[in-house]
């Protein structure tokens, strides 16, 4: 075993899959896609979705490499759980560091690390010792904020909301109450698919002058990010019915009261 400890590199990933090929050179920095291009270990959540982004990259340098899958739902608290028994841990995937080799951690969108189980991986890099490198690319978080007009002073990211519709309402009224306090831009995500659900919770719970910033599919040709007031969104998205064209694609809220 090298004495030398690779680094691990965190790759960030488009934030879709439409001509990811096109999308490289617009959202990637030209030394992280080639420094993407010389990794050979990897470390993934999803193996078809890395092959995916690396074949993007291969016209920079032919890639020869070995994909480890995370499993994160696996061995995240595996030691809690009995049912997934002996799983993999995250040093066992950091073991080609221990050799002397650099390592590549990718997300399945956005940076490692930011709304991504990827932290728990590079947390056990710094307790073996190992460099971590963050590489340049889209956060949907960041470009969110940025492009929202909300507080980018004062800020917070919650993930994601319940999914019942109870504590749904009480927790958007929490941060609606809990920002208009600190006049900090309260931010989260949800599934797709539960794009409506969401919108349309948010047009219930919410007071009519908060401001609501919906940023969908960003980074991508089909990008749209508005910010209204809840009055506002009322009238654009009386039901439902209105919301068909907001549906599965990547979302993100951000609210100022």
């Amino acid at each position: 075993m090298s004495s030398k400890l690779g680094t691990l590199f965190l790759i960030p990933n488009t934030l879709g899959e439409h001509a990811r090929e096109e999308q490289l050179a617009w959202v990637l920095p030209s030394e992280t896609i080639t420094q993407t291009a010389k990794l050979k270990h990897w470390i993934v959540e999803d193996a078809k979705t890395a092959r995916a982004f690396l074949k993007a990259v291969d016209s920079v340098s032919p890639l020869v490499c070995t994909i480890q899958e995370m499993q994160m739902n696996e061995w995240r608290g595996a030691a809690r759980n009995a049912k997934y028994g002996d799983t993999v841990k995250p040093a066992d995937l950091l073991k080609p560091l221990l050799a002397g080799n650099d390592v590549g951690l990718m997300s399945e969108a956005g940076v490692p690390g930011v709304a991504d189980p990827g932290a728990e991986l590079v947390l056990a890099a710094h307790q073996l010792g190992a460099k971590v490198k963050p590489l340049v690319g889209p956060s949907s978080i960041l470009l969110g904020l940025m492009a929202s007009g909300l507080n980018g002073q004062r800020f917070a990211f919650q993930g994601y909301l319940p999914h019942e519709t109870h504590e749904r309402s009480a927790r958007l009224k929490q941060l609606e109450t809990e920002s208009k306090k600190l006049q900090q831009t309260q931010i989260w995500i949800e599934t797709p698919y539960r794009n409506t659900a969401m919108l349309m919770a948010c047009l219930n719970s919410l007071v009519p002058h908060s401001l609501l910033c919906l940023g969908m599919d960003l980074s991508l040709p089909s990008e749209m990010i508005v910010t209204l007031s809840i009055a506002e969104w009322r009238k654009r998205y009386p039901n439902e019915a209105a919301c068909a064209s907001l549906q599965n694609r990547p979302a993100i809220f951000l609210l100022l009261a």
